[in-house]
């Protein structure tokens, strides 16, 4: 049977702010996305009405 090797509080600690990190990191760029694809809709229907505009 194995045992867990011991794991100190520091490092557990250490590992723990990583992982809240790259949480963190991925719902900044979730959000980047999001906001990127809406605004690049609403840049779309922009242009969209400039060369109707233009005709």
């Amino acid at each position: 049977m194995l045992r867990p090797l011991p794991v100190s509080d520091r490092a557990r600690q250490r590992g723990q702010g990583m992982v809240e990190y790259g949480l963190i990191l991925a719902l900044v760029a979730v959000v980047v996305i999001v906001v990127l694809t809406q605004l690049g809709t609403a840049i779309q229907g922009k242009f969209t009405q400039i060369v109707g505009a233009l005709k």
